[in-house]
């Protein structure tokens, strides 16, 4: 089978580089990539008839013209943004300055269909627990945001709140819980295979989630461990890129194991002073919290309070990787408006 043939033309090889090696080190060997960076090459090339699966051009190169050529998908890279562009339905627009591993997503995300690549180079799905060492940081707002960011790049989410008395409905559209008896039963009794059995009742809001149960764990009889069995038996199902875990604060042998089965926790903290204090002990009491592993975000954050993350007299146990500013209007925010914010989508580009 002949392998997808991939161009890129851009005058500017600066920018052509890093692009051409993340296409390399995801798709080495399988694919034919072909750069071009000179204007009469490419004219000369798209004077004959071309056949290609993938063809990414800047806008100074690009013209209507391209859409005469047997091309799969066509990615224009604009040098500025205009959203929901809609003059060429079949073109791809793309601002040129976006990240790009963002550009890289978007492009292997809808281009999907030709670059029929075997799995078995593809990483399996990771686990990535949300949690804060004391409360009011925000980390439920954090995880939804991220998880929708997570989808926006195309990446595949279930999204499950692992919390003993379930509060975060009010940032979906369907508030409503999963009331069905017989779900509750297989809950009980949950075997390996508990996904499979409870996979009907998941929903989907851009990114897809566990529905809320309808009372606390204890009021239903069940035990924390059942979060467990679920995130385990869906990462077996291989339906997903990643299971985002939102989980309460409570530090037990449950949230221990929730740690241990984990492929990257964020820790969500504060500029407070409470809050910096109580994740350099939360940091003490976990075995090798490694900078791979575990990922520091400091929420909510606002340059003209103090912050306690800089202290002089503040000896750090760990490194924030990454700020999400404060939002006026964050208690009205739904995953959609929040993955659109720049801090959001840079902290989805650390779990990717």
């Amino acid at each position: 089978m002949a392998k997808p043939r991939i161009i890129i033309a851009d005058t500017d090889i600066n920018y052509i580089i890093p692009l051409q090696l993340k296409f390399v080190e995801d798709f080495f060997e399988k694919v034919d990539l072909e750069i071009i960076t000179e204007p009469e090459y490419f004219e000369s090339l798209f004077s004959t008839p071309q056949k290609a699966d993938i063809l990414i051009v800047s806008d100074e190169l690009y013209s209507q013209d391209m859409q005469r050529h047997n091309i799969s998908h066509i990615f224009v890279m604009d040098e500025q943004y205009e959203e929901d562009q809609t003059a060429d339905l079949n073109i791809n627009h793309i601002f040129k300055y976006t990240s790009i591993k963002e550009i890289f997503n978007e492009i292997t995300g809808k281009s999907a269909d030709v670059l029929k690549v075997e799995n078995n180079g593809k990483q399996e799905t990771q686990v990535i627990l949300f949690y804060s060492a004391s409360g009011g940081t925000g980390k439920t707002t954090a995880a939804m945001g991220i998880s929708a960011s997570l989808t926006k790049n195309y990446k595949r989410v279930l999204y499950i709140n692992a919390a003993h008395l379930q509060v975060f409905q009010h940032m979906l559209e369907n508030h409503s819980a999963i009331t069905a008896a017989e779900i509750y039963a297989k809950l009980t009794s949950a075997s390996d295979t508990i996904y499979s059995d409870i996979k009907h009742v998941i929903r989907k809001e851009l990114f897809s989630y566990l529905p809320p149960f309808k009372a606390a764990l204890m009021s239903l009889g069940l035990n924390y461990s059942i979060f467990e069995k679920i995130i385990l038996s869906a990462k077996k199902s291989g339906e997903y890129d990643f299971i985002v875990v939102d989980a309460d604060i409570t530090f037990d042998e449950d949230k221990a194991a929730l740690l241990n089965i984990a492929d990257k926790v964020v820790i969500v903290v504060k500029q407070t002073l409470a809050s910096v204090l109580a994740t350099n002990i939360l940091v003490s009491n976990i075995n090798g919290a490694s900078a791979e592993k575990y990922i520091f975000i400091c929420n909510d954050f606002d340059k003209e309070n103090d912050n306690a993350l800089i202290s002089p007299n503040i000896v750090l146990k760990f490194t924030v990787s990454e700020y999400i500013e404060h939002f006026v209007h964050y208690e009205n925010m739904k995953p959609d408006a929040l993955s659109k914010e720049n801090s959001i989508q840079k902290a989805a580009f650390l779990i990717m």
